[in-house]
């Protein structure tokens, strides 16, 4: 980190606007603002699915976290021309392999499933539901300025991944899937 932080607070966003990568100012609800955000919320919640998740699951987590940050990284410095490319396409790759590989393991679904299944299946739930909702405002977004190719294609396979370890942690945490119901006598 070249430049350390003595002082967290500036109160230059006070008046509704943030700084940029380039130098720039934007307000905090520009539309680049809101996808940092969804991707650093998205980070945050798979902190707390690797606090309930067991150990084998951790370290696949911590990429992803480091690779979010890695987004936010690029997205910040996103208007400026020389800004390094931080995703790459082996990084989607990746996550294909890890996804692929976990739902080997899973018995076929037949059923819709409503989030559930334990602490750390529920928890990754809602990264999944988190992150569903930064790859919309990656499309928004892009629809503004042209964003790397990977970094929606990674966003939705991501979503892929976190449904399937949330099914995996429900499983492996000996917690049983939640299936959608459907009672017409209900209603």
């Amino acid at each position: 980190m070249g430049n350390r932080l003595t002082k967290i607070y500036t109160r230059t966003g006070d008046a509704g606007e943030t700084g940029t990568a380039d130098g720039s100012r934007i307000a905090k609800d520009d539309l680049l603002m809101q996808a940092i955000g969804d991707v650093d919320e998205l980070n945050s919640q798979l902190a707390v699915v690797a606090c309930h998740a067991p150990d084998n699951y951790v370290s696949f987590i911590k990429i992803i976290q480091n690779t979010l940050f890695d987004i936010g990284g690029q997205l910040a410095m996103s208007g400026m021309e020389d800004a390094p490319v931080m995703l790459v396409k082996k990084d989607v790759g990746q996550l294909e392999q890890a996804l692929d590989e976990l739902n080997r393991a899973l018995p076929v679904l037949k059923e819709f499933i409503l989030p559930g299944g334990g602490l750390a299946a529920s928890h990754c739930h809602v990264a999944r539901a988190i992150c569903r909702r930064a790859e919309r405002s990656l499309v928004s977004l892009n629809r503004q300025r042209t964003l790397h190719a990977d970094m929606q294609a990674y966003m939705n396979r991501l979503s892929d991944y976190l449904f399937v370890l949330a099914r995996s942690l429900s499983r492996e945490g000996g917690n049983s899937e939640v299936f959608w119901e459907h009672d017409i006598d209900k209603r």
